[in-house]
C-alpha cells in the first residue's frame, strides 16, 4: 500500500491492459527475429509527447460518524471500504520495445513525481480490517476518517526515429492515504469533501463547505 506514509495503498479501478504496441517504429521486419530485435532496441531510444494530463481523487474508504461527547485522548476508526473495485495500472499502446512500465516511468518524469508512479505489477484492493489511529489528548465533537486515491492519467505520442508514431493512454496513480478530521474545519481535496457530506453534522462547517 501506498500513501501519505508511503506505501499505505488503498482500493479500487481500472483493469491493466498491456497491449503489445501499435506497430510504431517498425522498419524492416523480416520475421526471422533480427530485425525485429534491431527495431526494438531502437524504439527504447525514442522521445514522448504526452497530453489530456487529469489528476482525479476518488473516495476508497469511509469511517462511521464519529463523535465525542467528552474529550477524548486516543480513537481508532474503521474504514470501510468503498465499492469493492480493485484499481490497477493501465497502458494501452505501449510500443514495440518499451514496456508498460517504461511508459509509466516516462509519465512520472513527465510530472516530476516525487515518487514512483505505481508500476504494471501494483494493485490496489479494499481492505475489510483497515483503521485510522488518531491520538491527539484533545478530541472532542464530531469527526470523520477517509481513504483515497489519488489517480492520474494521460495520452502520450511516441516517436522513434522514422518510423510511425505511436500513441496510447496511461492509467495509474500517484499514491494513497487516510484521513481523520475534525468537522468544524473545511474539508480539503474531492474524497474529504465526499466524506464529510456524507458522515458530519448536515450544518457543520466541512459538511457545508462540501456541498
Amino acid at each position: 500500500m501506498r500513501g501519505i506514509a508511503r506505501r499505505t495503498w488503498a482500493a479500487g479501478l481500472a483493469t491493466m491492459t498491456l497491449a503489445a504496441g501499435l506497430g510504431a517504429c517498425t522498419v524492416g521486419e523480416s520475421g526471422d527475429g533480427k530485425d525485429d530485435r534491431a527495431t526494438a532496441k531502437a524504439c527504447s531510444d525514442g522521445t514522448y509527447a504526452w497530453s489530456g494530463v487529469r489528476r482525479t481523487q476518488k473516495l476508497t474508504a469511509l469511517a462511521d460518524p464519529i463523535t465525542f461527547e467528552r474529550k477524548t485522548a486516543s480513537y481508532s476508526a474503521r474504514l470501510k471500504p468503498v465499492g469493492d473495485t480493485v484499481y490497477r495500472p493501465s497502458v494501452t499502446g505501449a510500443p514495440r520495445g518499451v514496456g508498460a512500465g517504461d511508459v509509466i516511468k516516462a509519465l512520472g518524469t513527465r510530472l516530476k513525481a516525487e515518487e514512483p508512479l505505481a508500476g504494471p505489477s501494483e494493485t490496489e484492493r479494499p481492505e475489510e480490517d483497515h483503521y485510522f489511529e488518531a491520538a491527539t489528548g484533545d478530541l472532542k465533537g464530531s469527526y470523520y476518517s477517509w481513504g483515497w486515491i489519488d489517480q492520474v492519467e494521460a495520452d502520450f505520442t511516441y516517436t522513434c526515429g522514422s518510423g510511425k508514431p505511436a500513441t496510447g493512454h496511461v492509467l495509474t496513480w500517484e499514491g494513497t492515504g487516510t484521513g481523520f478530521m475534525s468537522c468544524t474545519n473545511p474539508a480539503e481535496g474531492t474524497a474529504a469533501g465526499t466524506a464529510a457530506r456524507e458522515t458530519c453534522p448536515g450544518g457543520s462547517v466541512a459538511a457545508k463547505a462540501a456541498t
